[in-house]
């Protein structure tokens, strides 16, 4: 039976990994895999999160279960960094996850259970995993329009009016910020229409936000995610620990779900908790262990913060030093937009040909569609990145 599978098809971040591995150019650079990079191109070990591992390896007294759901400080320490007072927690289901991504899962397989003939909604471009997830599990999809190529900004106009063919209960999935691929953002006048329309329409808003903190700031970044948490009668949320506390091999994560009233909060925590029963059981404990330690304890939590606000201003000064290195070396403000754009990547809108000549006769590391990881250039690395690209654009 195994051998009626077909080849897998490899992916392209992690296949651009492979290559950069092997490749013996000292001067290569890796743009390609979402992850913070410190100015000597390593991922560090967050500062808090060492600390808090140290404080649980002297006071755990056991690896014991923790409940299905997960852990409850965990869960609720969660819930107030995401929607602060945006809506009342009696209101909330909270389900700890492996990952930001097991989140999205379990709010897709939620959908499955409840409207299985509902349509997902997903931006053109997004993250890969959220359509490929999405068609795997056999939903109905619809890329709808958001990124302008010409501009390199959000198009509002196209993506608004593609909104007016919601259907109530259709799944409109929302980056809550530092959008990927593009690094473009959503400005506050259009969540609120898109607030608007969702209500108007019936659909359900569901908003992954895997980047809190990595834009402009932790209560910044969530103030579009409240705002609609504050007016629609029904939400779901993924949210990832990955990047913001660089918890990324230990797969911390939380889907929330805002209901009508407590009633209904009561009875959806009870399914979330048998769904994860029937998917995985219990989620993996040390790391959200971790993070409800740092986020309850003041100490620990200020010197996260310290070290996220750090890793937000190398990423931001990156963006400002990597457009104006852009500019002199194209002598052009073609790409100016990176300034403007928000989190851990941007696409710069090259073609094919000029994304393989970075990697082929430069050893830069860009995925195909030319999105960046703006942490890769750390280090002053925007500076040959920079003459790269003026390089490739000048021989195309």
């Amino acid at each position: 039976m195994l051998e009626k599978f077909q080849p897998a098809k490899a992916d392209p971040i992690l296949g651009l990994g492979k290559l950069f591995q092997a490749d013996p150019r000292d001067t290569k650079i890796d743009l390609g895999v979402g992850v913070y990079k410190d100015a000597s191109g390593h991922t560090p070990i967050v500062r808090a999160v060492k600390k808090a591992e140290i404080i649980l390896h002297e006071t755990q007294t056991s690896k014991t279960y923790v409940g299905l759901a997960g852990s409850e400080l965990f869960r609720d320490e969660m819930r107030k960094l995401v929607l602060a007072d945006a809506a009342p927690s009696e209101r909330v289901a909270t389900l700890q996850t492996p990952g930001g991504t097991g989140a999205i899962r379990q709010v897709f397989e939620t959908m499955k259970m409840l409207n299985p003939n509902c349509t997902i909604w997903i931006s053109d471009p997004s993250w890969p995993s959220h359509m490929a997830m999405a068609t795997h599990m056999g939903f109905k999809t619809r890329a709808y329009p958001y990124f302008d190529a010409a501009t390199r900004m959000v198009d509002a106009a196209a993506m608004l009016a593609s909104f007016e063919e919601l259907q109530a209960g259709d799944l409109l999935l929302l980056h809550g910020c530092c959008h990927n691929p593009t690094g473009a953002n959503l400005d506050m006048p259009t969540w609120h229409a898109i607030t608007d329309l969702v209500i108007k329409k019936g659909a359900m808003p569901f908003v992954d936000i895997a980047y809190q903190g990595f834009g402009d700031g932790l209560d910044e970044d969530a103030a579009p995610l409240r705002y609609m948490a504050a007016r629609v009668p029904e939400m779901c949320i993924a949210a990832s620990c990955s990047k913001n506390f660089g918890l990324y091999r230990d797969r911390v994560g939380a889907a929330m779900m805002i209901t009508k009233d407590a009633a209904t909060a009561e009875l959806v925590q009870g399914n979330l908790a048998t769904l994860n029963r029937l998917n995985y059981s219990f989620a993996p404990d040390h790391g959200a262990a971790v993070v409800g330690l740092i986020l309850s304890t003041p100490d620990l939590r200020a010197d996260w913060l310290a070290e996220l606000t750090d890793m937000r201003h190398t990423m931001l000064k990156i963006r400002t030093d990597l457009a104006d290195a852009l500019r002199q070396q194209c002598n052009s403000d073609h790409f100016d937009f990176i300034a403007h754009h928000r989190g851990m990547f941007s696409r710069l809108g090259l073609n094919p040909q000029q994304v393989d000549s970075l990697r082929d006769d430069h050893a830069m590391y860009v995925v195909g569609d030319s999105r960046i990881n703006i942490a890769g250039l750390s280090g002053d690395r925007h500076k040959p990145f920079a003459a790269a690209v003026a390089q490739v654009i000048s021989l195309t």
